[in-house]
Formats: C-alpha cells, structure tokens, sequence
C-alpha cells in the first residue's frame, strides 16, 4: 500500500481498545504508572495499546514515548544498526562495541533521558520474545536504575521467553485477540473516519477475513477501499476474497538469488508488516512458488530448511529474521 496505513493513522484512544479487561489495567496504569508485560496473539494491538496509553498519560508523547522494536537490533548487524538513523546518534564513535553492547549502550542512553513533559518517559520494548537472556540481565539493571524515570511496556507473543527477574517487575496485561463483533466495531469505527462507504455485510467479510488479527482486518478494509473505493461485500471479496501473493514472492526469490538481499527482505517486510500476513502464511506460499522454480535436490534443500524456520516461528521467535535466513541461504 502507498498511502498511509489505517492502523497507523487511525491509532485507537485508550477508550477505543475493543478488548475491555486490557483497557482496564491500562487506564490503572494512567493513574498508577508502572512497569507492564502486555502479552497477546499476533495481531490483536499490543503495540497500538503502548501508544494509546502513552497518548493519555503523557502530556507530549512524540518526545516521551519511545518504541524499540526488538527485531530490529537482534534480526539486524551491526553496520545495519549503526546506519539506522534512530540510533547513529548514540553509537558515533563507538565503533568498538559488541552487537550486545550497541544494544545495551542505546537502552540506557534513552533510559536516561529527561521527560519533556511530566515526571516519567515511557520505552516499549516490542516484539519481545527475541530478546536474548543475556540482554535481558542487562535490561533487568536497567530497569532497576532507573525506575523512577522510565516505565517500561514489555510487548511480547510468548511471555514465558523472558526471565523471572524482568517478570516480577511488570504487571501483566493480557490481551486476547478480538470477538468478531469487536472487530466490526472497529472497522466501522476507522470507515467512518475516512468517509468511506461501506455496508455491514462488508465489514462482516473483512472482520472473518482478520480472523481476530485486527491489524488484518484493518488492513484488509484498507485493500477493499483502495482498489474499489468502498468496503461492501462486493468489494470486500473482489479484493480479499482470490487475494495471493505469488508474484510478489517471486520477485523476492528473484532478488535473493541475485545477491540483493535488502530488497528480498524489504519485500518480506512489506508482507508481513504492510499487509498484515502471518508468517507462516508466507513460508507456505514461498514453498508453493519454489516447488515451480527449483527442483530436485535445491528444492529438498529449501524444504529442509523451511521445516526448521516452521518449527522456529511455532516457538514464537520473530518470523521477520527466520524468514530472512530462508532468504540469505538462497542468495548463497
């Protein structure tokens, strides 16, 4: 999609989230900052949670509110973080670092900060269930130094990844994925704002479609919108209902053979954060094009190794860098 994405522009307010149990703990936490472990399936608006409660806590978010997504230092090397402009700033001139270390110096160099506004910043830490334990002892002293300046959200798929210490100094906050009527609601909600016409029997298609994945759902409404400019059942089946993806992996396989792995990982990217796709709904599809691309023992090879980043992505460790290894195996 070229044009901004709902889920982004349509942030939901605290009083938006459709799961009413995570709501409540979170407006606790307005009233009572704390450290929090918001725990979930793919999908159901951890991430979108941090921010609405960042938005209602703090009187300028765009400066207390700070987002690191795991995957980004522990899927990456380190020339890749060092050249992201998010973090150049606090590694210059430390060149001699360890990937840990580039890791560890940037989390304390935020910790550390002053709040803009109010008492307190607050940092998510998300997608982590990537975090290795050793960073996790660093984050625990982390946290332990500077608690009375910094609430962590700790925003994971699979809570049990993390070690005991880093447990105990965060409230839990479950978040399930969203009823089918929940989902409606929001979809209807996110339309309406948009002024964008649509029928209930649309909304209905594309709430099954997300199947309590609501950034799939929202996204999916955003497909039916752009390609018919409406969200009705119609539209919503001309442009979910024969969706695939088989071309643009393709190109992906195209461009790792040839060496040119950003751009295969960027296309990865796009599927899996852009269109909302669930990883294992990618390996699949990327099987199904190289059965027609490649052939004996190149094809068993490939299927190998996709039954190792299958089994991988099952234990809830980021599908963005397993699929990355698929990737750089085939460019070699």
């Amino acid at each position: 999609m070229d044009a901004p994405l709902w889920t982004e522009t349509h942030a939901p307010e605290l009083s938006e989230l459709p799961q009413t149990e995570a709501r409540d703990h979170l407006e606790r936490a307005v009233e009572e900052p704390m450290n929090l472990l918001v725990f979930g399936p793919r999908g159901v608006g951890k991430t979108a949670a941090a921010g609405a409660l960042a938005a209602e806590t703090h009187e300028d978010p765009e400066n207390d509110f700070v987002t690191i997504n795991v995957a980004d230092f522990f899927g990456r090397t380190k020339k890749e973080i060092r050249n992201d402009e998010r973090f150049a700033s606090f590694l210059e001139g430390r060149s001699d670092l360890s990937k840990r270390g580039m890791i560890s110096h940037v989390l304390k160099e935020q910790a550390a900060y002053q709040p803009v506004s109010g008492d307190f910043r607050t940092i998510l830490l998300d997608n982590a269930e990537t975090i290795r334990e050793d960073f996790q002892q660093a984050l625990r002293r982390v946290m332990e130094k500077h608690y009375e300046a910094t609430q962590f959200v700790i925003a994971t798929r699979q809570p049990s990844k993390l070690i005991a210490p880093i447990e105990s100094r965060c409230f839990p906050v479950p978040m399930r994925a969203p009823s089918h009527g929940e989902t409606v609601t929001v979809l209807e909600r996110v339309v309406e704002r948009e002024g964008v016409a649509y029928d209930g029997e649309g909304l209905e298609y594309v709430a099954g479609y997300g199947d309590g994945n609501l950034r799939r759902a929202i996204l999916g409404a955003q497909t039916a919108a752009e390609e018919a400019g409406e969200v009705t059942m119609d539209a919503a089946y001309e442009a979910l209902g024969e969706i695939g993806m088989g071309d643009t992996l393709a190109g992906i396989l195209e461009d790792a053979e040839n060496g040119a792995f950003e751009d295969a990982r960027s296309g990865i990217d796009d599927l899996l954060y852009g269109e909302g796709y669930e990883g294992e709904t990618v390996l699949r599809e990327l099987l199904a094009v190289a059965r027609g691309r490649y052939g004996g023992d190149e094809l068993a090879r490939i299927h190998a190794l996709a039954g190792e980043i299958d089994l991988e992505m099952a234990e809830g460790t980021t599908d963005r860098v397993h699929l990355g290894r698929l990737l750089a195996e085939l460019g070699r």
